[in-house]
């Protein structure tokens, strides 16, 4: 890698010169002291002494609290916003999966476009919305038992777990906000149906191993007046429905049409369900 700098980027020494041609070779535009203890053999010390002069200097940006990412070469910026929020969220908050309304975008559910990348975390987080480096995510936190219905792409040679199509639409289902909204969930679930991917069994399948009493009562009313599903696939849903009455928007009104099959509130326009 021939190391050029910019106005905001000092000269570097030759072992900082060393740690960013290693870091850069190995494909990592993310690390930590970790990274150079077992790819250099640093002491936990001066790793962590050369990545300070190195942020420093303007070649690195700290994203948090021992996490930093190699500033590209010709940036204007020594705090530039990245480009791969995917990546930089997988090494943030890893375990972890892309979904939601990001996971729409991705599998062609949506055409809208969204400020934040949703991240689905094992790691507990303080706030649900969080900017770092200038990347807007949205988070989730679940047990690691949650952790399933994911594939694995690739970004920058960096692998990227995220929810397949089934477990993008579950997700919504779950928690219709980080699906953009009900209107928006359900109009995710009406191009789902037009995908060669669809099937409504996988859903319920990831409903029953999510085991949450939200997903049944919105599936099934979705199934029966979106999804025009028949009546054994409608019977089965039933079966797992408990008591009390969910709103189809969470964080809507309390207005609204009640269905007592399925212990939903419908509380947007009725326009939008059908």
């Amino acid at each position: 890698m021939n190391l050029e700098y910019n106005e905001s980027q000092a000269g570097v020494g030759q072992v900082e010169r060393h740690v960013l041609d290693t870091m850069s070779r190995l494909g990592k535009t993310v690390i930590r002291a970790t990274d150079l203890e077992r790819e250099l053999g640093y002491s936990r010390a001066v790793s962590n002494l050369i990545l300070s002069r190195l942020t420093k200097k303007g070649w690195l940006q700290r994203l948090k609290s021992g996490i930093y990412r190699i500033v590209p070469l010709g940036s204007e910026s020594a705090t530039p916003i990245p480009e791969d929020a995917w990546s930089i969220a997988m090494e943030l908050f890893s375990p972890c999966y892309i979904s939601g309304w990001t996971a729409g975008e991705h599998w062609e559910l949506t055409e809208q476009i969204f400020n934040s990348t949703v991240i689905f975390t094992v790691q507990k987080q303080r706030k649900k919305d969080i900017v770092v480096a200038g990347l807007n995510y949205r988070t989730k936190s679940i047990p690691a038992n949650d952790m399933f219905g994911t594939k694995k792409i690739w970004s920058n040679n960096t692998p990227i777990l995220i929810a397949d199509i089934h477990r993008t639409i579950i997700d919504a289902l779950d928690d219709p906000e980080i699906g953009g909204g009900a209107r928006h969930t359900i109009d995710m679930v009406k191009a789902y149906m037009k995908h060669k991917d669809a099937n409504p069994e996988i859903l319920f399948q990831y409903a029953e191993k999510l085991e949450h009493g939200g997903v049944f009562k919105r599936l099934g009313f979705i199934a029966e007046k979106i999804m025009h599903l028949p009546n054994s696939y409608l019977d089965k849903v039933h079966s797992k429905i408990k008591s009390g009455i969910i709103n189809l928007d969470p964080h809507g009104s309390n207005t609204g049409s009640i269905i007592t099959k399925w212990g939903i509130r419908i509380n947007i326009p009725l326009g939008d369900v059908s």
